[in-house]
This record gives C-alpha cells, structure tokens and sequence, in this order.
C-alpha cells in the first residue's frame, strides 16, 4: 500500500494476510473490495456510516478463504462506490481511484478499487463484486480482464448484500492465464461442453458509440473464424435491450431497499450526490412493480438460455469509452451502459470482458457471455483461441 498513488486502497484499516505456505496461488498477492468480511476488520461499504455502525467482522468471507488457503496473499481492502450502489467509482467521502491508464477519466465502479490495484500492477489480481456489471465496466475502462461468474457459482456469504439475486462475486486480472487460475479455485468443477457457435448481438453492437464498434470490428471478425458456425442475432426481440435495463433496474431497486432500507431509516446516513437520489428511487418500487419486473425477468432468461445452448455470446461490454471525471451525463451514461451490461446479470450468465481494443485513447472490451454454469469452458475458450 506504500506505493498507492493511485488511492485505490483504503486507508482507514490496513489489511495484510498471508496464504498458505503452498498451492496453486502461491506467491500471488491480492486486494480485496471493501465489501468482503475480514475476520476482526470492519467492512466499510464505502460508507463511512456503514463503517460506524458496524462491528467487526466475525469471520473471513469463504471466496477470500478460498484464495488464502490456495497460498495468495491479500495485501489490502480496496475502495469501492457507497454500498455498492454505483457504477461510476467516485466516491463523494473517500475519493475517486486514479485509472492508470487514462488518469482524467473515470475508473468505473463499484468495484473501481480492485480494478485499479490490478492495472497499476499493485495486485496481481483482485476480488470485486458484479450485480449489474460492477467488474466488467471497470475492467473495460481500465484495460483488463474482468469476469462475472454464474449467478450463484462462487460464495457470497460473508460479503455486504445489494441485490440478492444478481450479486456474484467476481475477479480482474492483467492476463488471461491469471483469470482462470483464480477460477480454478473459486469456481466449482462441473462437465462442461466447449461452446462451438458463436452469436454475435447485433443490436448491442448498434446501440454502441461508432469509435468503440469500430475498434471492436476486426477482433469480432477473428472471433467469426475461431468458430464453426456464427451468426448475427437481435438479443433484445421487439421490446429491445433499453426494456430489458428497465427490467434489470426495477427488481434491482426493490432489492436493493428491502436489503438496506431498515438500515437507512434507523441509522439516517448521509451519501453523496446521485448514491442518495437512487436510494431514495428504491424505496418507491412496489412489490407489484417488482412482481412484474420478476415475470418479464423469467422470459427474458428462458431466451437467453435457449439461444446459449453450446454457444458464446459477443457483444461489447460497454457503449462507450471511460468518461471524464465528474461528467454531467453520469446518469445518462449509467442507462446507456446498463443497456448491455443487464443482459449476463438478467440470465444469470457469466461474462468475461477481454482487454483487446482502443478507441478515442482509452481501452475499450469485448465481452464474451456464457451459458448458464459454463464459466470454466468460457475461461478455457478464451484462453485457448479467443485472445487478440
């Protein structure tokens, strides 16, 4: 942490932890977003608030075990937006991480601290957290490897909650053969099939800023060759993706205020400027509202599973390119963004966002999405034949 110039770890409570003495981690060094438990540490969710009201922390979170025992060394919790409730990964109490690689812009969030220590080369990986795309955002705006596992496929106990049945547990990496050694460890072994087809969303690829979708061109074209078939397909079906982000945002919201909304009553914390406004949207939503949301949710998963039968997805991983800091079109870029990225967190898909492009000097990724508890076949592709 001596060399954190880029203000990515949290400086209110140092952690160092080393693993075990041997394993198939040995030797790595890790940070950890500030939502996972570390035995005898509090969790501060970004919140200075949450870090007040909180005690410490009983037990370490079993995915940050995991790691420990298979020998990595965790060299310190990592800043994150409040609560998680962002994508952004400017925090109004505790700073905005400097992303290494275009220092006037944005890292994303809410995992922007794990991001950074990861392309600043302070880690050799980092754990986040992914509910509506908070490792694949900041691992495209930063230039590295971001995966999203299967909803459900790694632990969440021991790590603060925002919305139950979106959240996972995610990790970034500098390369790809680091990404899936983590993913040996933390992702069950299952018989998976190799995908053989490749889909590529035609209309996630049109609602793309003309730079990036240029950029992406001739790396989705050597991704075409690698496959024995691929097509082009309309994801969003007549309604479109910018419904299905309206989909993802409602059961998210709801979720979000039934998980923190006694919390925010009793305990009245201050957040900073849009954090405040999107809690406050939450406690809106009805349970009809949500109730709905939940059935168009349904559909919109059995489509994705029916069409990632022995296939992998190709689409952007964002619409744009990393803005500046304190841009006045964050909300905007926010809906923009999440037009993509709700497609893996609706499906409970995994989605591996790969380092491959630049467009307007800044990086720009191409996300590969899985079939349902496919995570290991995806990382193993990828691996093997799908890197630029």
């Amino acid at each position: 942490m001596t060399n954190d110039r880029q203000g990515a770890f949290c400086a209110h409570d140092p952690v160092l932890l080393r693993g075990a003495a041997s394993g198939p981690l040995a030797g790595l060094r890790f940070g950890a977003k500030d939502t996972f438990d570390v035995e005898g540490h509090r969790t501060g969710g970004g919140n200075p608030d949450w870090l007040r009201t909180h005690d410490l922390a009983p037990s370490t979170a079993p995915a940050l075990r995991a790691l420990l025992d298979a020998g990595a060394e965790l060299v310190g919790k990592t800043q994150m937006d409040e609560l998680a409730y962002s994508l952004n990964g400017e925090n109004h109490f505790y700073g905005t991480p400097v992303n290494p690689r275009n220092p006037d812009r944005i890292p994303g969030g809410s995992s922007s601290g794990s991001a950074v220590v990861v392309a600043a080369g302070l880690a050799d990986f980092a754990v986040g957290t992914d509910t509506a795309g908070s490792v694949r955002l900041p691992a495209s705006f930063c230039g590295i490897y971001g995966l999203r596992p299967s909803h459900g496929a790694v632990p969440v106990q021991g790590c603060l909650p925002l919305a139950p049945s979106y959240d996972t547990v995610g990790w970034f990496a500098r390369d790809i053969g680091t990404l899936a050694q983590v993913g040996r460890v933390l992702l069950p072994a299952r018989a998976e099939v190799a995908p053989t087809r490749l889909l590529i969303a035609r209309d996630a690829f049109a609602l793309t800023r003309d730079s990036v979708r240029a950029a992406l061109a001739p790396h989705v074209e050597r991704l075409r060759a690698r496959f024995a078939r691929a097509e082009e397909i309309v994801l969003g079906g007549e309604e479109g993706l910018f419904a299905w982000q309206q989909t993802m945002r409602v059961i998210q919201g709801y979720e979000v205020w039934q998980t923190h909304g006694e919390w925010i009553a009793r305990a009245k914390p201050a957040f900073g400027p849009g954090i405040r406004e999107r809690f406050q949207w939450a406690s809106t939503i009805t349970r009809e509202d949500a109730a709905a949301a939940t059935a168009q949710r349904g559909t919109m998963a059995a489509r994705l599973d029916a069409l990632l039968e022995g296939a992998v997805l190709c689409m952007p991983t964002v619409p744009f390119v990393a803005p500046h800091r304190n841009a006045p079109t964050a909300e905007e870029n926010r809906t923009s963004a999440l037009s993509l990225l709700c497609i893996a967190s609706l499906g409970r898909l995994p989605q591996l966002t790969l380092p491959i492009a630049e467009a307007e000097g800044c990086q720009v990724g191409l996300s590969l999405v899985g079939q349902r508890d496919s995570d290991l076949a995806l990382l193993n592709r990828a691996r093997t034949n799908c890197q630029a």
